[in-house]
């Protein structure tokens, strides 16, 4: 990503750490991408259940597991960020293309939209939502559409 000049510190603060989030999920760093959740966050991603919460949130070992479903590194881009932030409330949306190969031989490339909201808690701004999906086709056969490219 790349940080713009008419960002305001808090926006460019945010940028730094979704490139941080990012990084860690390249480098299946599973303690660098938790460490940038809320306690009480909550999680709609596209792994099965419908949400995640502090209850019954994956977390570092969930995570690791994942993590280990990949042979080899993770390609994780993201693309057209757009940061909103006010005093201690913000929100990104984002597209975002992870590419990788799985243990079983998968080969993953798929672009999905990402939305991240933040608070400002202890004077740090931590993720306290996140939202990934892809469109699905309304064909009728409910497949997601994950051959779609921006």
């Amino acid at each position: 990503m790349t940080i713009t000049k008419s960002e305001t510190p808090d926006e460019t603060e945010i940028h730094l750490l979704i490139d941080d989030w990012a990084k860690a999920l390249r480098n299946k760093d599973a303690d660098g991408i938790v460490s940038h959740y809320a306690a009480h966050s909550v999680m709609f991603v596209m792994a099965p259940p419908l949400q995640y919460t502090s209850n019954n949130s994956p977390g570092k070992n969930g995570i690791e597991e994942w993590f280990a479903t990949w042979d080899g590194p993770i390609g994780y881009e993201i693309r057209d960020v757009k940061i909103t932030a006010s005093e201690d409330v913000a929100f990104s949306h984002s597209l975002n293309r992870m590419s990788g190969t799985k243990t079983d031989g998968e080969k993953v490339d798929m672009w999905l939209r990402e939305t991240f909201c933040f608070r400002r808690l202890g004077g740090q701004w931590k993720i306290t939502h996140q939202h990934e999906s892809v469109p699905f086709y309304m064909d009728g056969s409910y497949k997601a559409a994950v051959d779609l490219k921006p």
